[in-house]
């Protein structure tokens, strides 16, 4: 086996329980996924209040997308550094602050740089968290627990499609955004409520090992196989996602619909996350990580592509949902799956690579539906792009991935 061993060895005495450790982290999670719905939102209102452009809207999105690919890498090779737990805080306090601050802001240039630092900060708060929870919890149940983490993205886009219905009309954008702040106060509480991970505190070594060390293994010849897996699977799913997901409003308005930018719309699609998680979930350790991923991402190929030629308002609605149902499903289990692939001692470098390529790919998923629609090119076309680009990603799994269900983690 190349990105796994299975050993005999126990993991050390847990300090908190499974069902603490995934509400401490969750809400994190929730916080995350809050800041991240209430942008799309805000940008609209920024439009109105301060004259943007399309394209100066755009940029918003994408100097975000860049902070979460620098925030994946940077905090991702100091998780293993100086461990999970001071990371998930430092995230947490990045982000929270740099979006309270956004909403002082007067100017689009001071806003796009705090931006980029609330994007640092989710980016690497991410894939650090799913490390420290798949660290913490017996492998029996370790697949199903990080997919039950993701599932709080759905809760905390929720949460900011009901801030942005109820506060933004009536107190404006920037008492939305400083409701954001508030994860700031909760990583004091996980300072002294949340253990490190317990594989990391046996992990001594690790201490003493270089950056640069640990990100020449991630390409070593025993994880290389792996590493290229992971990271064709993080550009596609997140080229696609991103290049998908930000453009659905647009899309069912190009197609002559009126309600979709509304908050009815916004909350059917984030209810159609639910199952897909919770399913991804069960499925997850009874019948693995490859299946979910492969099946799940094949689902949202097909959900897609009938998306993007559907003509009538329940094909549309119908395959969103089914799309969103599929998609995030297989974000879980790439979370899950993800810090499996590594030895502890590189594990946050692994993950934290892994994402940040995957976040490049965010940043050019949107921009070329961007210029193809400008180009004249149909939608179908375009989203059949996207379903050629989860194809490969479905192809690189099948090919490449090693089963790690309920394996013993290094």
């Amino acid at each position: 086996m190349t990105t796994n061993t299975v050993t005999t060895n126990k993991q050390p005495q847990q300090s908190i329980s499974r069902n603490k450790l995934l509400g401490v982290a969750g809400v994190g999670w929730l916080f995350d996924a809050m800041d991240v719905g209430i942008l799309s939102f805000v940008i609209a209102a920024l439009a109105v209040d301060w004259g943007l452009n399309s394209s100066q809207m755009g940029w918003i999105g994408s100097v975000n997308s860049i902070g979460m690919a620098v925030g994946a890498l940077v905090f991702g090779v100091f998780a293993d550094k100086v461990g999970r737990k001071k990371i998930f805080m430092w995230t947490l306090v990045l982000f929270s602050i740099a979006s309270g601050l956004s909403a002082f802001t007067t100017t689009l240039v001071a806003f796009m740089a705090l931006r980029f630092l609330v994007g640092m900060g989710l980016g690497g708060e991410l894939p650090v968290a799913s490390t420290l929870v798949s660290e913490s919890v017996e492998a029996k149940e370790r697949g199903r627990v990080v997919v039950l983490l993701e599932s709080f993205w759905a809760a905390g886009w929720l949460i900011a499609a009901l801030i942005s219905y109820f506060v933004i009309p009536t107190w404006g954008w920037r008492v939305a955004l400083l409701l954001t702040a508030i994860p700031a106060v909760y990583a004091i509480y996980l300072r002294w409520h949340l253990p490190d991970s317990p594989q990391f505190t046996v992990k001594v070594e690790s201490k003493k090992r270089s950056i640069l060390q640990n990100i020449r293994d991630v390409w070593s010849k025993k994880y290389a196989r792996a590493t290229l897996m992971l990271w064709v699977l993080w550009f596609t799913v997140v080229f696609s996602y991103y290049g998908m997901f930000l453009w659905l409003p647009s899309v069912m308005v190009g197609k002559g619909f009126d309600m979709i930018t509304s908050f009815k719309y916004v909350l059917i699609m984030t209810l159609a996350q639910l199952p897909g998680y919770f399913t991804a979930a069960w499925f997850i350790e009874k019948f693995g990580r490859k299946f979910v991923l492969v099946s799940y991402l094949i689902g949202t190929a097909v959900s897609a592509f009938i998306f993007g030629n559907a003509e009538t308002m329940a094909v549309l609605l119908t395959s969103g949902m089914f799309l969103s149902f599929f998609n995030l499903g297989a974000w879980g289990a790439l979370y899950a799956y993800t810090p499996e692939q590594y030895p502890a001692i590189i594990r946050g470098t692994g993950a934290g690579m892994a994402a940040a390529v995957g976040r490049i790919g965010g940043i050019f998923g949107p921009l070329l539906v961007g210029s193809l629609l400008t180009a004249g090119y149909d939608i179908g076309f375009i989203f059949a792009i996207f379903c050629g680009a989860i194809i490969i990603g479905v192809i690189g799994v099948i090919l490449l991935g090693t089963e790690t269900k309920q394996t013993e983690l290094e």
